[in-house]
């Protein structure tokens, strides 16, 4: 029998909150090894084993370090710094060998990736926060000379933390403020929520605890079932019942038009990070 081929290394430059959630789950998935992973900071612990790795015991390097020994890096730097990364890269020749990057800087085209790391095939991502737990969700748009073989890497590096979808590149910003913002809305909704148990004297753990589940089987039920949550909102409330009533303090306070116009706020936002 043949041995299998070597999973490519991969770089993981930044380790704020997603290159985290990345490396663990590319870990957890076996995509990734402990050899062939690596994670690239500013400054590494002086140590070698950086504590921010969370027990995972990878290596951390310098940036430029990490990105000549891999085939694709991962950009989880924020938007503002992502042009000083690159300059000092090229500038280390940690370019030279072409590497596959991918960024999931919000609000940095793929244009402007490019013309940062010549040569180099360039996917953009944009994963939210519950890819810490495997439940999350990322979409990717193909870049300047990124080919299917790139796009499928991609998807293969972000199925290991839920979800992955592909869209044209003139949506990343809607997805930013949608998906990517989007966790800190429903967290809103939930405080509020629970919040409105608890002054009816529900105790505050089980107040939360029933807000999360409630908000966990409802979006289930509309992947599940594929229906509009309009229908389904529909199938819960009753006439004369205590949902409509509900419902009309909420319509009263225009919840649908405040978390929609919030979305859009947050993707225009977004579009300007990175100016």
């Amino acid at each position: 029998m043949e041995a299998a081929a070597p999973l490519p290394v991969i770089a993981i430059l930044g380790y704020g909150t997603m290159g985290k959630a990345l490396a663990g789950g590319l870990l957890k998935s076996g995509v990734a090894t402990r050899d062939t992973l690596r994670v690239g900071v500013r400054r590494p612990h002086p140590q070698g084993v950086d504590p921010r790795t969370d027990g995972l015991g990878l290596p951390v390097l310098l940036n430029v370090d990490a990105a000549r020994a891999a085939g694709t890096l991962v950009l989880c730097v924020k938007p503002r710094d992502v042009e000083t990364l690159m300059a000092q890269l090229r500038e280390d020749g940690a370019l030279d060998h072409h590497p596959l990057v991918i960024s999931i800087a919000a609000g940095l085209s793929t244009a402007r990736l490019a013309s940062l790391a010549p040569g180099c095939p360039v996917v953009r991502a944009m994963p939210n926060t519950p890819c810490a737990i495997g439940r999350g969700v990322t979409v990717l748009a193909r870049g300047p000379g990124a080919e299917d073989a790139h796009l499928a890497l991609a998807r293969s590096l972000f199925t290991s933390l839920g979800a992955v979808l592909e869209l044209e590149e003139k949506h990343m910003d809607t997805v930013t403020g949608l998906s990517g913002s989007g966790p800190a809305f429903i967290y809103m909704v939930l405080e509020a929520m629970a919040e409105g148990a608890v002054m009816r004297g529900l105790p505050r753990s089980v107040a939360l605890e029933l807000s999360a589940r409630v908000a966990q089987g409802a979006a289930e039920m509309v992947l599940a079932t594929g229906r509009h949550p309009a229908a389904l909102r529909d199938d819960v409330t009753t006439p004369a019942g205590c949902t409509v009533a509900g419902l009309l303090v909420l319509e009263d306070g225009r919840l649908r038009s405040v978390v929609a116009r919030g979305v859009e706020m947050a993707a225009k936002v977004a579009g300007e990070l990175s100016n």
